[in-house]
């Protein structure tokens, strides 16, 4: 996606909820959206006018955000879940889920899917024995995904720092810094709160 420059816990404030874009300060007092739910701007302690576009256009927003894309990238992806059968919508949310970002951020190997691009563009991640440094890269079941040797420390310390976590029934820890594509997921699989009905509506309209 495009560079983001400003401040990435302003995008919590303007969604109006906390999308964890910034691993473990967003589960700290020093959350800027704990201190400040509010949309950024002069105007946003106003009261916002919504509207059925709006209300769209938000979820459409939040997905994307959550997941760190670009629009076109993010448009994209909802073209080819439209052409495959199924519901449309939990087609998106499978497509978002395989990549290989989110998967290192979901096998909990970084603090955040924003750590996890970069660890994925910095050659860290292996996968069924190659070195995979594009971040979008799309995982098929039976994938092993493995940390490079010289950040297992990294990732080690990622998992320390959230023992808690629970891995999705999809994916399987398999060893050190190493786990398995089990199958694709499923809704119930996929825990991001992402009203994927709205977004399918907004490319409808």
């Amino acid at each position: 996606m495009g560079r983001h420059i400003e401040a990435t816990c302003k995008l919590c404030r303007r969604e109006g909820e906390k999308l964890f874009l910034k691993g473990e300060k967003c589960y700290t007092e020093k959350c800027p959206y704990a201190r400040r739910s509010y949309p950024p701007g002069q105007h946003g302690k106003l009261p916002p006018r919504v509207s059925e576009y709006q209300i769209r256009l938000r979820e459409k927003q939040k997905a994307r955000r959550i997941y760190g894309l670009g629009e076109r990238q993010f448009a994209g992806y909802f073209d080819k879940a439209a052409k495959r059968k199924g519901v449309t919508g939990e087609q998106l949310l499978q497509y978002l889920e395989r990549r290989l970002d989110n998967v290192v951020y979901r096998f909990g190997f970084a603090t955040s899917r924003q750590a996890a691009r970069q660890i994925v563009r910095n050659g860290g991640i292996i996968v069924n024995e190659k070195k995979v440094n594009i971040p979008s890269f799309s995982v098929k079941v039976g994938d092993v995904i493995k940390v490079n040797a010289k950040i297992v420390k990294l990732a080690k310390e990622a998992l320390e720092k959230f023992p808690d976590k629970v891995t999705p029934k999809w994916l399987a820890l398999s060893g050190e810094a190493e786990g398995k594509i089990l199958s694709l997921p499923t809704r119930d699989e996929i825990d991001a709160a992402i009203a994927e009905n709205l977004i399918v509506e907004y490319y409808s309209r």
